[in-house]
């Protein structure tokens, strides 16, 4: 190639650079050029273009070289121009910006988790230029000039400091305000915090929304105990824009309706347990109650008659003796409300009259009591576990083999014994299992995925085989021990006696309403039979 074509290759190489191509692909250009393939071309508009400049202020640039100045460099070049354009994009769409009024903790977790979904966030604060440490990527202006910002406002401070947002009435008409904040306990005024926005700021659209949700959830994002967003509000456009939000945050809207609503969920927060209150006072009242009353048969009994300080076995023996009590009782409370709705509606003869306030509360409490029972029946395995190795059964063990190596005897195997202690601990075991099963099948990510007759079948059919495990447990544990004066001291019977009178119970009315005739009756009036009242025919008759 001559001195005159390396001059005209240099000079290309710079009409290539200004055209946007990427460097090493200079050989592709020139073989285009002189051959004109439309193959080549269209490999460089795909593959070797620069994408267009981000800041989206340059046309499409296209390089035309005439036949004149390329003849100078070869013959075979074809006397005609050749145009080549990078591709054109548009330009993306610009991120929506919010604004958050407070730098606290909720404030700046709720910044850090809008710029992960794509927003722009700019805050408003007292102390623009000294408000601490915020996420990288936000804006701080002053209050009146970010609400001018943004057409939807964060309100994250307490309603102690709401008094200046008055000021900004104008800059905030029209807008959407959210209002995240919570009281330290219920009824401190007499008007929910979202109320007494929307009476500052009559002109902005209020809506209470995410104050359910912790600095530490919106951070770390949802989870399954922390996935929902109950909001409600007075204007449907404004309750649209906040769902929308919460939605691309990863969240579930549950619209709780108009603004009234937002005392209740400023309550929400506040609640501690409100599900397990009955549960858990009941399991700690049966829990004193059965301790007191086993220590006093067996620690003070033992002080006061035998003269014998016992009271090392409060620790363990004790309480094993308490938990699994517990457990069975608590086990059939939650299903003794469904046998006793059960005889209600076989007496009232329809399933369309509601149940009693008592009957409604305890049957929506069973999950509840059964999970309590399974933390009772779990303590009760671990307890049997270490017995083997306290020093207590330990001691016994080496007194009694040296005692029966002095006497040079031994003990006589007895069948029935091993009979009795094989089937009482196989109960134990599959009972236990069972009641994991039920444990785990409560768990709502469980029940999600089974479909109520699965659900029904285990908790239902499943939960009376666990009660009857369970109960049949118990039996093989006292065998014949009912039978011998001594186990009721000072005329009182064993713990174990107490806790088999209310499944005993449950299982017996449970076949009850097994029997054909019954279950027959009762399975019609539950697909809506209803049976005729005598009086209501005779009321009828006198009226005709």
């Amino acid at each position: 190639m001559c001195c005159a074509e390396e001059v005209k290759r240099e000079e290309g190489k710079v009409a290539v650079h200004n055209i946007g191509l990427r460097p090493g692909c200079f050989s592709l250009f020139f073989f285009a050029l002189r051959h004109g393939s439309s193959s080549a071309w269209s490999h460089l508009r795909s593959n070797y273009l620069y994408p267009p400049n981000p800041c989206g202020d340059i046309s499409t640039v296209c390089v035309r070289l005439s036949a004149e100045r390329l003849s100078s460099m070869s013959e075979e070049v074809k006397p005609e121009s050749v145009s080549l354009c990078p591709l054109g994009t548009a330009a993306a769409p610009e991120p929506e910006l919010l604004c958050i009024f407070g730098t606290g903790d909720l404030g700046r977790s709720l910044g850090q988790r809008l710029l992960q979904s794509g927003y722009r966030v700019v805050y408003g604060s007292r102390r623009p230029h000294s408000c601490g440490p915020l996420p990288q990527g936000t804006q701080v202006m002053s209050h009146a000039e970010a609400a001018q910002s943004a057409s939807l406002v964060f309100i994250c401070i307490h309603r102690e400091n709401y008094d200046f947002l008055e000021t900004l009435a104008p800059q905030l008409m029209g807008k959407v305000l959210v209002d995240v904040s919570n009281n330290l306990k219920k009824n401190l005024y007499p008007e929910a915090n979202a109320e007494y926005l929307q009476r500052l700021i009559p002109g902005a659209h209020v809506v209470k929304a995410f104050n359910t949700l912790s600095a530490w959830a919106l951070q770390n994002g949802p989870s399954d105990a922390n996935r929902q967003v109950y909001l409600c509000g007075n204007s449907a456009e404004a309750k649209q824009a906040v769902a929308e939000t919460s939605t691309k945050l990863g969240f579930t809207v549950l619209d709780r309706g108009s603004l009234s609503a937002a005392r209740e969920l400023e309550d929400f927060p506040l609640q501690l347990f409100p599900e397990w209150r009955l549960p858990l006072r009941l399991a700690f009242g049966l829990t004193v109650v059965l301790f007191i009353y086993v220590v006093i048969r067996d620690v003070i009994y033992a002080y006061v008659v035998q003269g014998k300080d016992i009271s090392f076995r409060i620790m363990v023996s004790l309480a094993n003796r308490v938990f699994p009590v517990v457990s069975l009782i608590m086990l059939s409370l939650c299903y003794l409300p469904g046998v006793i709705a059960g005889f209600l509606q076989l007496y009232r003869g329809t399933k369309y009259r509601r149940f009693p306030d008592w009957l409604d509360r305890w049957m929506l409490c069973r999950k509840q009591l059964g999970l309590l029972a399974l933390a009772f029946a779990f303590l009760h395995v671990l307890y049997t576990l270490i017995i083997p190795i306290r020093y207590y059964v330990r001691y016994k063990i080496g007194e009694s083999t040296i005692l029966k190596m002095r006497e040079n005897r031994t003990s006589v195997f007895d069948t029935t014994t091993a009979w009795r202690s094989d089937s009482y601990y196989a109960m134990g075991i599959l009972g236990f299992g069972v009641y994991l099963l039920l444990g785990i099948t409560s768990l709502p990510s469980v029940s999600n995925a089974l479909s109520w007759r699965e659900f029904n079948f285990i908790q239902s059919k499943l939960g009376y085989l666990t009660l009857f495990l369970c109960t049949f447990h118990t039996y093989l544990y006292g065998w014949s021990m009912f039978l011998y004066p001594s186990s009721y001291k000072w005329y009182t019977p064993p713990a174990y006696m107490l806790s088999l009178v209310l499944p005993s119970v449950v299982m017996l009315l449970k076949l009850l309403l097994l029997l054909p005739c019954v279950d027959r009756t009762l399975t019609r009036i539950r697909q809506g039979w209803e049976r005729t009242d005598p009086e209501d025919v005779s009321k009828k008759l006198l009226l005709t």
